[in-house]
């Protein structure tokens, strides 16, 4: 599929923003390769071939094991994850899916268990974040599989 526009090009301002939202979710505290798994199984869920490609790839460039990932669509039944990282991979679908779901008191109780309210925070505009890019991604068919991590990835 050929891309329908250069969003970046289109609207800089708007391209700012949504990067500045992802400035803030890099330095929000939150660990790295948490953040990585979110990003990762929310665009699963969306569909988003650009976004599943750049985030396998920065994953595995922060060292992220093949096993991990490739156990994310079936994270429920992995044994690889630990329980917070499952509390927010489960928060990251019912956010992702909130229409559907509308974030049940389950999933939101147990996230609460492992994070702090900041953290929880933070850890909501980060899957908003990878959503908003998600969309963006999808609806303007950013192309897949020219994406290369930056040689410092790893953290």
């Amino acid at each position: 599929m050929a891309a329908r526009l250069d969003y970046g090009k289109a609207s800089p301002e708007a391209a700012r923003a949504v990067y500045a939202l992802e400035m803030f979710v890099k330095g929000s505290g939150l660990d790295h390769s948490l953040l990585e798994l979110i990003k990762l199984r929310a665009s699963q869920i969306n569909g988003c071939a650009f976004c599943v490609d750049m985030h396998w790839k920065d994953a595995r460039a922060a060292g992220e094991s093949e096993e991990r990932l490739y156990m994310l669509s079936a994270w429920e039944e992995a044994t690889v994850y630990t329980d917070k990282e499952r509390a927010a991979l489960a928060l990251t679908e019912a956010v992702t899916l909130v229409s559907q779901t509308h974030v049940p008191d389950a999933v939101y109780e147990e996230a609460k268990k492992h994070f702090s309210d900041k953290e929880l925070t933070n850890l909501i505009v980060a899957i908003s974040t990878i959503n908003a890019w998600n969309r963006l991604a999808i609806t303007f068919r950013s192309e897949p599989g020219k994406y290369q991590p930056a040689k410092s990835a790893k953290h």
